[in-house]
């Protein structure tokens, strides 16, 4: 399991290398650490231009190295440090689901900040995976310290949503394929429930039968047919390759989220979080941006989607304890209040935190009445968080450029691929691909009430 969890670590910090920046003689660096025992890394350019950008870091999979970040790469970090931003950022004081520790301790980096260096004449907040929650997060809950914001592959869809879409895929994996013998919530031993989900898993893939139900499970959980982001994704109707890809989500990545690392987010919040006690599944495959690929596989497996879905409709429900969803929606769900510029970026094939959160951001922020103060962004590609320096670049400078003349610059993916291209191959080892894209619902919006 360990490896797996490395990896799993390493893509949702959506740090493409090594953290930070080399150290640079033209760069002064601050080192420190909090009273809560999170440490604080600062870098300022000699030809400062007065903007601190706050870095946001991802999920850290508890066990695994945890140092403070200022940035998501170092070709990135360089060129910001080039054009005269400072950069920082903390670790968080604690590993996991940690949103209730980075809001304060990425606000303490702030003021340790103005005490080192002086008050910024402009400060924005930026963060990858959990690190872009981090970053709506802040300025929902503090939006007098920033002046612009860019979420990147954000789970803006909200703690208690994405959890929930969650709990629905291994709830059809756990019933109609695992016997109901794995633990989907409550979980006492995850080594062992997490290894008892791979191997199911991997035995349902030698099947038709068993890759038409994990196909299921996949669409109400909407992970995309799309894993490598080396690749285009399979042909509309490649129903084979489709459900192959959200094979290597679910045993690569997704798994260890559902089936072991739910047990750190349910020790935080003192229960269980997640529910399905309302759920029609038959509903949610049919929101589903995969059902034609489920009804595909079913007729060609020779099974029965109706019986199966009937299995589903008679399964016991689960019900979430009202505390733990207290404080999953305390850490933390967004209402769309924002009073300052968000642009938000996210790849299209992202089966860890689906592109559909930003359908539900925008929702809760049109809602709220502030989509002038709302712009969102898609890159043509698979992966969680893959995006090239010089797309994130690009939309960095689109964010500045709405601040330097109060209006939102063009971003249609033309001018942002131009933008991007025009940096040259160091910042693109791909071409970019930003991409004209409208998301499906988010399956298991939450407004507040369970």
């Amino acid at each position: 399991m360990f490896q797996t969890l490395a990896m799993v670590s390493a893509i949702a910090l959506g740090a493409h290398g090594a953290p930070g920046n080399q150290i640079r003689t033209d760069v002064k660096t601050y080192t420190g650490s909090f009273s809560d025992g999170a440490t604080y890394l600062i870098q300022v350019p000699k030809k400062w231009n007065g903007t601190f950008v706050l870095y946001s870091h991802g999920y850290v999979v508890p066990g695994s190295s945890n140092p403070a970040l200022d940035v998501g790469d170092p070709v990135t970090g360089k060129y910001l440090l080039s054009k005269g931003y400072a950069l920082g950022g903390s670790s968080y004081a604690t590993t996991g689901w940690a949103v209730q520790q980075a809001l304060p301790d990425q606000v303490e980096v702030l003021s340790t900040f103005e005490t080192l260096v002086g008050q910024p004449t402009r400060t924005l907040a930026w963060g990858h995976s959990l690190g872009g929650m981090i970053t709506a997060g802040l300025v929902q809950q503090y939006p007098t310290l920033f002046n612009g914001a860019l979420p990147m592959c954000g789970v803006v869809g909200g703690g208690v949503g994405i959890w929930n879409v969650a709990l629905d895929g291994a709830f059809v994996f756990n019933t109609l394929l695992a016997g109901n013998s794995l633990q989907v919530v409550n979980i006492t031993n995850p080594d062992y429930n997490y290894e008892a989900a791979e191997a199911v898993l991997s035995n349902a893939q030698s099947t038709a039968q068993g890759q038409a139900r994990i196909a299921l499970a996949a669409a109400v959980a909407d992970t995309p047919g799309w894993y490598n982001p080396a690749y285009p994704p399979p042909a509309p109707t490649d129903y084979t390759d489709q459900e192959a890809n959200q094979y290597d989500w679910f045993s690569q990545v997704d798994f260890a989220f559902d089936f072991a690392l739910r047990a750190e987010l349910e020790a935080r919040a003192g229960g269980n979080p997640s529910w399905n006690t309302s759920v029609d599944y038959k509903t949610q495959l049919a929101h589903s941006v995969n059902k034609a690929e489920v009804i595909a596989l079913y007729q060609a497996a020779g099974l029965s989607l109706d019986a199966d879905l009937a299995t589903l409709k008679a399964a016991q429900r689960i019900s979430a304890d009202s505390y733990a969803v207290t404080y999953l929606s305390q850490n933390i769900i967004f209402d769309g209040d924002i009073s300052i510029p968000v642009l938000t970026m996210h790849t299209e094939g992202d089966g860890l935190v689906g592109n559909q959160n930003e359908s539900a951001y925008k929702l809760a922020v049109d809602g709220a009445g502030n989509q002038a103060d709302l712009r969102q962004t898609f890159i043509y590609r698979a992966g969680h968080c893959e995006f090239t320096p010089a797309e994130q670049i690009a939309a960095f400078e689109s964010l500045v450029a709405r601040l330097d003349t109060g209006r939102w610059p063009n971003l249609t993916p033309t001018t942002l691929n131009g933008i991007a291209s025009a940096l040259g191959s160091t910042y693109n080892p791909v071409p970019p691909e930003f991409n004209a894209y409208h998301p499906a619902q988010f399956l298991r919006l939450y407004n507040g009430t369970p």
